[in-house]
């Protein structure tokens, strides 16, 4: 469980771990050597001269002090171990989620990994502020008190060890048997979550089509899944409790018998049988916490299990050498991608000369966006080369590539903050003029001069509070004001109405202007104004060259114009 922890947290966290470890075992240790003092104690106490437990009574005391402090200190480190720990775990998940390729993100993983970062983080967190002392405890205080009676007699000593390997096989055995309720309930939990999601996602669809009770019942049937593998997993520990309890009251009722014995054949006092039975009752209190204690162990483990299975998904590999690009051409060098086991990408080869836009089309699936993707390295390629300025993009560092492009997507995605905040995301070191004048190029000075709080408007989050028009001239906004020399359009005006596309268009037109420029568009307005045109089907380029030469050529791109014509 450390271990895991450490190799969790980093080696930079292990000082701070092992030193609160450290603190705690020698608290459990003080405290199980001041139940031991007990012995001498009652044995003065009961003897023919009580005044001989004086000196036993201040040593009594003087461990009792100590175990206070170290107790206190142990902890205190907990605590504030606990803190700092939470704040780099949350730091290094971030910093790792943000290296990871895009193609990670499948389905399902954004809410598995929104649970782990919220939920999953707080509980693995806890084992260092709230588990760890209560867990070292149970085992190192009884332990001690054990060795203190095999000083004391050794039969009733050993008798009291033969109990560790019986705890210890029943407290693996509850372990294994809630791992696999566990895995059941984890895998529920999550299906539940999902068809959560999906219901609440799915109202208005699910109400024109009148079919909300059908869908409720899914949802039902996955709630009644979850309730049953959570009795499963409840279920799984209490045998463990009880076999556990059992183990303890017998070995106490076998020191019971044992020290009787001993007692009446006048091999130990009446008194040291007495103190050794106190000591054996104080073990019992720890050793039955141990149920509850590693039922919670086990779900902080099983948090700390998925956060090393994120922490040890390999990141798309940064350069030991990186270059830097002085160049602003791209080039496509016989790329091939693949995504699952269906290949996106085919072969594809391509050029864009730097200054020149380049259009790329074709019928939905054909793999425009992921063609498109290649280009910041959002994806490493399966087979050839993307290159930006004649340098394989994998032989440049993830900073410096990101500098050279600036992307707008086709759905704008915002953080909860004002206008101005999501704008400055483009550069964040932006005077106010070049930010006011990335706005008016963007026609987003329009928007900000209708809303009540301009500026300091709050966009909501994801950009709820704004149009779908509004939140794409705050993107190309910050675009403009990143000023990268390489720009990737998405699908810009899909969804727009006519009056937000004209003025989106008149954004993306100072935006392209003097730039490298990769564009993917189903709308012919903007891709006649290409250099140059590929169409995309299948993963492949089947027709390229300008507009008016696949026009003249009749194929596949002169029925997409034709159509938009018809439709417009």
């Amino acid at each position: 469980m450390i271990r895991m922890l450490m190799r969790v947290l980093g080696p930079e966290y292990a000082r701070p771990v092992r030193r609160t470890v450290a603190l705690m075992t020698a608290a459990a240790v003080a405290e199980g050597l001041s139940y031991a003092l007990l012995v001498p104690v009652l044995r003065a106490l009961f003897g023919g001269t009580p005044a001989d437990a004086r000196p036993w009574l201040i040593a009594f005391g003087a461990v009792v002090a100590v175990f206070g402090v170290l107790r206190y200190a142990g902890d205190l480190s907990g605590f504030r171990g606990g803190s700092t720990l939470l704040q780099g775990m949350y730091r290094r998940l971030g910093d790792h989620l943000a290296r990871l390729p895009i193609g990670w993100y499948g389905a399902g993983r954004v809410g598995e990994v929104s649970v782990l970062a919220g939920h999953g983080v707080l509980q693995a967190m806890s084992v260092i502020a709230h588990l760890l002392a209560p867990l070292i405890s149970a085992c190192v205080t009884p332990l001690t008190i054990v060795v203190v009676m095999l000083a004391f007699s050794w039969q009733m000593g050993l008798a009291a060890l033969l109990a560790v390997p019986v705890v210890a096989a029943i407290q693996i055995w509850t372990g294994r048997s809630m791992a696999a309720a566990d895995a059941e309930r984890a895998a529920r939990d999550h299906d539940a979550t999902g068809r959560v999601i999906e219901y609440l996602q799915a109202q208005p669809v699910l109400r024109a089509g009148g079919r909300t009770a059908e869908c409720f019942r899914l949802l039902d049937d996955s709630l009644r899944e979850l309730q049953r593998a959570s009795r499963r997993s409840m279920l799984s520990v209490l045998p463990g409790v009880l076999g556990l309890t059992l183990t303890v009251q017998a070995v106490f009722t076998a020191l019971l018998v044992l020290g009787a014995y001993l007692a009446l054949g006048g091999t130990i006092g009446a008194a040291e049988v007495l103190a050794i039975l106190v000591l054996a009752a104080r073990c019992a209190d720890p050793l039955l916490s141990l149920s509850d204690i590693g039922g919670r162990l086990h779900a902080a483990r099983s948090q700390l299990v998925r956060l090393d299975e994120v922490l040890r998904t390999e990141p798309l590999p940064e350069p030991r050498e990186p270059v830097r690009p002085v160049r602003h051409d791209l080039e496509f060098d016989s790329v091939t991608f693949r995504h699952d086991d269906r290949t996106v990408i085919d072969g594809v080869s391509l050029s864009v000369p730097q200054g020149r836009r380049l259009a790329v089309v074709g019928p939905s699936g054909a793999g425009k966006t992921t063609l498109l993707q290649l280009l910041p390295r959002f994806y490493d390629v399966d087979a050839g080369a993307v290159r930006v300025g004649g340098a394989d993009v994998r032989a440049i560092s993830t900073d410096v590539l990101m500098e050279q492009i600036a992307v707008v997507f086709q759905d704008v995605y915002l953080f909860e903050g004002t206008i101005e905040e999501n704008v400055r995301l483009g550069r964040p070191g932006a005077g106010a003029a070049e930010v006011r004048a990335a706005a008016t190029a963007a026609r987003l000075d329009e928007v900000i001069e209708r809303l009540p709080g301009g500026w300091e408007t709050n966009v909501g989050e994801g950009g709820a509070l704004l149009s779908g028009g509004e939140r794409q001239r705050v993107s190309i906004a910050r675009a403009l004001l990143k000023n990268a020399p390489i720009v990737l359009l998405d699908e810009v005006t899909s969804a727009l109405d006519p009056v937000n596309e004209a003025a989106v268009h008149e954004g993306i037109e100072r935006l392209m202007a003097g730039r490298t420029v990769v564009m993917v568009a189903h709308r012919m307005r903007t891709v006649r104004r290409a250099d140059r045109i590929v169409f995309l089907d299948a993963g492949r380029i089947v027709e390229e060259g300008s507009h008016d030469e696949l026009l003249r050529l009749g194929g596949r791109y002169a029925g997409f114009w034709n159509i938009s014509v018809r439709s417009s």
